[in-house]
């Protein structure tokens, strides 16, 4: 089943229920995704709908951390019950091992040695990582890898 037919079932599913929050935030995800297939003039396969998904989730938690800094945490909670949504219908996150051997593998196969080698690192674990671990860890690992 393709990730549009789970979104759809999901929708239905949650319009049934009465699970309001839920309902919006499937509505939302639907809706980046239709911008994004109008975008490109086409349809979406599940790997770019899963980037679409992750940059939702990353939009989220920057929004929560915003509004915990100026104390709404009624919108922080908010905005985490939305990433609780959109997650379900991500792959499985990478563990801390799995995302540390998985860097090990792409260095290794590259033959990365120094942080000059950092851009070839990062195309080729952005694409095996995606919707799985957040950008920002992954280069601070490989950075860190790299720089020591």
């Amino acid at each position: 089943m393709s990730l549009q037919e789970q979104l759809n079932d999901a929708m239905k599913e949650a319009m049934r229920a009465k699970e309001s929050l839920r309902l919006n935030t499937i509505r939302m995800i639907r809706t980046a995704v239709k911008n994004a297939e109008i975008d490109q003039r086409r349809s979406l396969e599940d790997a770019e709908i899963i980037a679409v998904m992750a940059t939702l989730v990353k939009q989220r938690r920057e929004s929560a951390q915003m509004y915990r800094d100026n104390g709404r945490t009624d919108l922080a909670e908010k905005e985490e019950l939305e990433i609780a949504v959109v997650q379900q219908f991500l792959p499985q996150p990478l563990t801390d091992a799995e995302l540390i051997a998985l860097i090990e593998q792409t260095v290794t196969e590259l033959g990365a040695s120094s942080l000059k080698d950092l851009g070839a690192v990062m195309k080729v674990l952005s694409e095996a990582t995606r919707g799985r671990a957040e950008g920002r860890v992954v280069s601070e690992r490989v950075r860190a890898r790299l720089g020591a």
